[in-house]
């Protein structure tokens, strides 16, 4: 199984999952073909709470759209979860005294809501590798990020829904994207992996740089009395990544990891009708810290940034001047699997942060402030292959606008989720 695929299952602390670590190999020649990936579907039932007072989704929340078409409350929908169904394809090869391998895959979503569609379908990954062990793996093309990339794949709702349970039409949910970290996505990048020293190691690679996405940007979110963020049109810099961690095993097994990223956001306002704001800096740091002993587990994780948004990354992180958005968060999570069953039961808590600048205090912006979430997992392994999960997810999505009122989503998840 590919190295992202092997470290989602294990990352996700399910005792079944992580076993089923070696996808379907095939001997080629000279190649060694390895088939892998998984398929998970939810039921995925929604109570909403004013959830015309904070459009969360376009506002930098971690909701989805509050209301259905017909202006329900309530919402039924069978989706994917936060990692979605995969399919990928890798091959690796020993050529010239180096390492070489590649991987490309596919991941089709579920939800429709309407006849004569289809669910969305990406391609996440498509890079190529080549390295040795005595002093690392270079890797270029299109793959998860770096920065905030342990906090994702530490995140128990990985195998399962966490927020963003609303989803009807895209290929995954939010789990805890947006209520504790920013999305790690996927990027086009070159990146350097070190070799393990002792349970020390790193990765830094450049990336692809991305423009701005700002709120506003829609009739609904106008009628919000959103202001559209200062948008950018020139990436003439890459942006850049780093993480390092320690590992270590025994009785009291655990790993601590520290990360930054950084881009240059170049003539804020482009493009928007109004003034170029000129050049700015996006950038932020994490650390992270998980423990685990005679089957606890707990995790804790923390991120601070200065433009960087929230949500996603360069999601609302500037003004309509220009100016950058603080933002932090991070989350705390708690799980325990039951001996001689397997089952991982787990709890966690998480907020990301979403601060004002003076121009949104100004004009009174209805800007999301935070974005709370509470869930209660239970991960059970019915085969070695095979996880049953039942989730518990309640989000709440606060504005810095005066007199509006928060949006809550309470959503009981329950599914499978099978690794091949």
């Amino acid at each position: 199984m590919n190295n992202t695929i092997k470290l989602a299952v294990a990352s996700a602390l399910l005792a079944a999952a992580s076993s089923a670590n070696a996808g379907i190999v095939i001997p080629a020649g000279d190649w060694t073909l390895d088939i892998s990936g998984n398929v998970n579907a939810y039921y995925s039932y929604n109570s909403l709470e004013n959830s015309n007072s904070v459009n969360a989704s376009s506002a930098g929340g971690a909701l989805a759209a509050g209301q259905n078409a017909a202006g329900e409350d309530t919402q039924t929908t069978i989706t994917t979860g936060l990692l979605p169904s995969f399919l990928s394809v890798s091959g690796k090869t020993r050529q010239n005294d180096l390492d070489v391998g590649f991987t490309i895959s596919i991941q089709p979503g579920i939800a429709t809501s309407n006849s004569l569609s289809a669910g969305n379908q990406e391609n996440r990954q498509s890079f190529l590798t080549f390295g040795d062990k005595s002093w690392g793996t270079i890797k270029a093309g299109r793959d998860l990020g770096i920065f905030a990339s342990t906090a994702i794949l530490s995140d128990m709702t990985l195998l399962g829904v966490g927020g963003g349970s609303t989803n009807v039409s895209g290929t995954t949910t939010l789990g805890g994207i947006g209520s504790g970290y920013i999305y790690a996505d996927w990027k086009a990048q070159v990146s350097y992996a070190s070799p393990n020293w002792n349970g020390f190691s790193f990765a830094a690679g450049v990336m692809q740089p991305w423009n701005t996405t700002t709120a506003g940007s829609t009739v609904a979110q106008a009628a919000l009395g959103q202001i559209a963020g200062a948008n950018n049109q020139s990436t003439s810099t890459p942006g850049f990544e780093a993480q390092a961690t320690y590992e270590w095993a025994g009785d009291v097994a655990g790993k601590v990891w520290l990360g930054t990223i950084y881009q240059k956001v170049e003539d804020l306002g482009v493009g928007t009708g109004v003034t170029n704001f000129g050049n700015e800096t996006a950038n932020a740091w994490d650390i992270g810290a998980n423990v685990n002993v005679a089957g606890f587990g707990l995790t804790g994780y923390y991120y601070d940034g200065r433009g960087v948004g929230t949500t996603g990354f360069l999601a609302n992180a500037f003004d309509a001047q220009g100016k950058r958005r603080d933002s932090n968060g991070g989350y705390v999570q708690a799980t325990y699997t039951i001996p001689g069953v397997g089952t991982k039961l787990g709890l966690a808590y998480g907020i990301s942060t979403l601060d004002r600048t003076s121009l949104d205090r100004a004009t009174n912006n209805n800007l999301v402030e935070d974005n709370e979430r509470w869930t209660v997992g239970a991960y059970h392994p019915l085969t070695k292959h095979l996880n049953l999960v039942a989730e518990y997810n309640r989000i709440s999505s606060s504005s810095h606008a005066i007199g509006v009122k928060d949006a809550d989503n309470d959503n009981v998840s329950l599914g499978a989720i099978l690794f091949f």
